[in-house]
């Protein structure tokens, strides 16, 4: 009986001495969430689910992404109701919003005189401006049929001193695009866009939450959580796509944590290391 208790003693103890090493693998998190509106005061995050990813979520965003192709710029400007200049335009600089200080800023003299839509868009901003010594046409309608070789003549010299104008005066450009509101394509195109939206969104948090997902907690009262046995490596500490309203802030969360075998990693998440600006949560 004795040489048999002694051996079971032996057991537990060699059991006991085997599970140490593997305890002391793994680690914890202990993290604490306050928000502080504009003009407020901190404010503990009650009753928050945090998710322990090991990806980025940011990354897991652009790997749904890429599971969803983009529609063909180029197919969908064929597709347009615009001169061939125009089209050619768009593709060479992959851009079909005619708005804005980006789009002016893509603007040369030379697209302004070779692309019908912008040179009949610039004629209407700046023909009529008396501040400026702008080209006068000599040029009339009605001389068209009675003596077409002079009208094309002098349509044509009024075009160069137009050229001229343009290229020695870059910043009367500016407010074009005021007259390409009617044919600006760019919010059908986003339209377009965004119809993969939902789809990339539903392959994102499928993935985060099955994939990517290490543990999943909620905040206590005191806006704290805790998680235990995490094996040692890098890791990010996400609330995914959904928002934490405190007052008027809107705040999610994605910061990088790493575990160590056997510590305990303490995490404060706040204003300062929270992504902005949030989306709105579905």
């Amino acid at each position: 009986m004795k040489r048999t208790a002694a051996f079971s003693v032996i057991l537990f103890t060699a059991a006991v001495a085997a599970a140490l090493p593997a305890a002391a693998q793994v680690g914890s998190i202990a993290f604490a969430v306050k928000a502080t509106p504009s003009g407020g005061v901190e404010e503990p995050v009650r009753g928050f689910p945090f998710y322990l990813l090991s990806r980025s979520y940011e990354d897991i965003q652009h790997q749904a992404d890429a599971a969803f192709p983009k529609p063909d710029m180029d197919a969908y400007i064929d597709t347009l109701d615009a001169s061939k200049e125009l089209k050619a335009w768009m593709k060479k600089n992959k851009c079909v919003s005619f708005k804005g200080e980006d789009f002016i800023h893509q603007l040369h003299p030379a697209d302004v005189m070779d692309v019908p839509e912008f040179y009949k868009a610039y004629l209407a901003t700046n023909a009529g401006d008396q501040s400026v010594n702008f080209p006068k046409p000599k040029y009339k309608e009605s001389q068209k049929a009675k003596d077409p070789a002079k009208y094309d003549k002098l349509k044509a010299d009024y075009k160069e001193a137009v050229r001229h104008f343009v290229e020695a005066n870059p910043p009367t450009i500016e407010g074009i695009d005021l007259n390409l509101a009617s044919i600006d394509p760019s919010e059908k195109w986003q339209a377009l866009v965004k119809k993969r939206d939902p789809e990339v969104r539903r392959r994102t948090l499928e993935l985060a939450q099955s994939k990517y997902l290490v543990a999943r907690v909620q905040t206590d009262l005191d806006g704290e959580g805790f998680l235990s046995g995490i094996p040692p490596g890098n890791y990010w500490l996400s609330t995914l796509d959904v928002a934490a309203s405190v007052g008027d802030v809107h705040l999610r969360w994605n910061v990088p944590v790493t575990v160590r075998p056997g510590e305990t990693t303490h995490v404060a998440l706040e204003n300062v290391n929270a992504v902005e600006p949030a989306p709105p949560s579905p």
